[in-house]
């Protein structure tokens, strides 16, 4: 979108209908003391092309710039986004829209949130879903406080391989409440110890992470059966939406909620966001989600309407009846998400699926062969756990002085990890780059 500035006429016309005679009367209900008194220290005005130059330089001096290769994951995924996904959320129709305060005589966006609740409920497998939330993080959190209002029971189990950020986020949620969280280990395989909810009878739910920060394919449906004959619920959650293009869905899985991030489906990485958080449940629960869902009727002439069906914050309820003060949705990502769906259809997001895990194993039995460690057995997705015999520090910093950026150090986050790394692959890598990858690792 380009930056049009106001004319110096377009100025005097806005002060002549307000009023005024110059701009600094537009403040002066902000205290003296509180302005600027001398002019911006600003560089000279640049041309458009001007700047546009300079923007590209400062660019290409940055380390995520194309001269570097990156095999860096963690929860936010780089894959090409079709140039139609692109196009169609720029409009700005999408790009400009709001929270529907007024939501029936929205219908572009309320279609648009139906549309994205729709494909994502029958990605990850499950009877409705919310019209999106911040990020991954805050709706793993929201879903576990859901569980506790259901099942009106105050513990919660989390597997130590979710996220560390998104149990951090579980963590502060839950500090000011009292409700408490068990933590489950993990096995040297790479999976969630599920024989440690052993005795656990009073759990309001378990969350697992499929595939899990390491990237490891956890067995959701025996931690479903686990939980479920303690009555509890099955909270799924996830960081890769993609995965579900080839691996079964939560919601086939016995899952009663699926909480996770949904930036790999058209979003760029943009430094660190926007992200988009999915949160679904069985309709059973619907009541219970935070944030709100959009639903199709008819109206009295029988034409198809789309309709604010359920909201349960507090802006639109009163607050003891709200179910959280998530206060806003994430509309332009989730229609991104939409778009990117239905660009793909279900076949291509099979297809891209397999791409990336087969991509993954290629690297993972190179840097095998190479004299590399893979120390976790479980299948993984398209991410996965590497090491040295004297540890990857050094091959580390080595591949970064040759602009290769070989995964995410894990000490940070796990100590016992330390000397390892989670290394990503997907499709945007291609050969040429995996294989320089290999070769700097066997020289």
């Amino acid at each position: 979108m380009r930056y049009l500035p106001h004319t110096d006429e377009d100025i005097a016309a806005m002060l002549g209908v307000l009023g005024l005679k110059d701009l600094d009367s537009l403040f002066e209900a902000v205290p003296a003391d509180c302005r600027m008194k001398e002019e911006l220290n600003l560089p000279a005005a640049l041309t458009e092309w001007e700047l546009d130059r300079r923007m590209d330089g400062m660019a290409a001096e940055t380390a995520v710039s194309p001269r570097y290769s990156l095999f860096l994951g963690a929860g936010s995924y780089d894959h090409h986004i079709p140039a139609a996904v692109t196009s169609l959320i720029g409009r700005s129709e999408f790009l400009t829209s709001y929270t529907p305060y007024q939501p029936e005589m929205l219908q572009g966006t309320l279609q648009g949130i139906y549309e994205y609740q729709t494909l994502a409920a029958r990605l990850i497998g499950m009877e409705v879903a919310t019209a999106s939330h911040y990020d991954g993080a805050t709706a793993l959190a929201e879903s576990l406080l859901m569980a506790v209002r259901i099942t009106r029971r105050k513990r919660v189990a989390v597997s130590r391989a979710i996220h560390p950020h998104y149990r951090q986020v579980v963590r502060s949620y839950f500090a000011p409440t009292g409700y408490e969280i068990l933590e489950l280990p993990c096995l040297p395989t790479g999976l969630t110890d599920l024989a440690s909810l052993e005795g656990q009878k009073d759990l309001a739910a378990l969350a697992i992470q499929s595939p899990n920060f390491f990237g490891c394919i956890e067995d959701l449906g025996m931690a479903a059966e686990r939980i479920h004959a303690s009555g509890g619920l099955m909270v799924a959650g996830f960081t890769e939406a993609l995965a579900y293009g080839l691996l079964k869905s939560p919601g086939s899985q016995g899952a009663d909620v699926v909480a996770g991030e949904g930036q790999s489906l058209g979003i760029p990485r943009s430094f660190g966001g926007p992200g988009l958080g999915i949160l679904a449940s069985r309709k059973a629960h619907m009541r219970n989600l935070p944030g709100r869902l959009v639903g199709l009727t008819k109206d009295r002439d029988g034409k198809r309407g789309f309709v604010l069906t359920l909201a349960t914050r507090e802006q639109h309820i009163r607050r003891e009846k709200a179910t959280s003060n998530i206060c806003s949705n994430n509309s332009l990502c989730a229609l991104t998400a939409a778009a990117y769906m239905a660009s793909l259809g279900g076949t291509g997001i099979r297809r891209l699926a397999s791409l990336n895990h087969d991509k993954a194993e290629y690297l993972k039995g190179a840097l095998r062969e190479a004299g590399c460690l893979i120390p976790l057995s479980a299948p993984t997705f398209n991410e996965f756990v590497v090491t040295a015999p004297g540890g990857f520090d050094p091959l580390y910093r080595r591949l970064l002085e040759k602009r290769i950026v070989a995964g995410l150090p894990l000490a940070a986050h796990y100590p016992e990890l330390a000397g390892h790394y989670l290394i990503c692959v997907t499709e945007t890598a291609g050969r040429e780059q995996i294989d320089a990858l290999v070769r700097e690792v066997r020289s």
